[in-house]
């Protein structure tokens, strides 16, 4: 099996991630979940995933940078990418960015869904404050 299948494999395991955690008026799926649902199906299907920092050159200078990587221990293959991190003098703040890219990543390279507990009282209330505009371009707000 290539590393591709193996990711497609894993991605249908992992299954819809339950947003369960809230922090600045919203929910999100921790990565400590995460990590536990994905580092089992990664085992038996033989992925490494690796997410080291690193730092990113270019004609902006030097940036710090958080790569994630996936091998298949069986061929070798890989896939690999940089994102750079926001730069920060607090501690703090670079451990949020960390932790906010490792999880944005993961859930991009293995399309992750995330169940949305409460997305119909974010929809009756958006519905609630709608208006209804004609195809006359003259009543569009924007």
């Amino acid at each position: 099996m290539k590393l591709k299948e193996k990711l497609a494999a894993i991605q249908n395991e992992v299954g819809k991630m339950a947003k369960n955690q809230k922090g600045y008026n919203y929910q999100y799926f921790d990565i400590n979940q995460l990590l536990e649902k994905l580092k089992p199906l990664c085992e038996k299907h033989k992925v490494l995933l690796e997410q080291p920092l690193t730092t990113l050159q270019g004609d902006f200078g030097v940036l710090p940078g958080l790569t994630t990587k996936v091998s298949d221990l069986e061929s070798e293959e890989e896939f690999e990418y940089t994102v750079p991190l926001l730069e920060t003098t607090k501690p703090q703040d670079f451990g949020s960015c960390i932790t906010y890219y490792r999880r944005y990543a993961l859930q991009s390279l293995f399309a992750l869904e995330a169940e949305d507990d409460d997305a119909a009282t974010a929809q009756k209330a958006s519905s609630s404050k709608t208006k209804n505009y004609s195809n006359n371009k003259a009543d569009v707000p924007f």
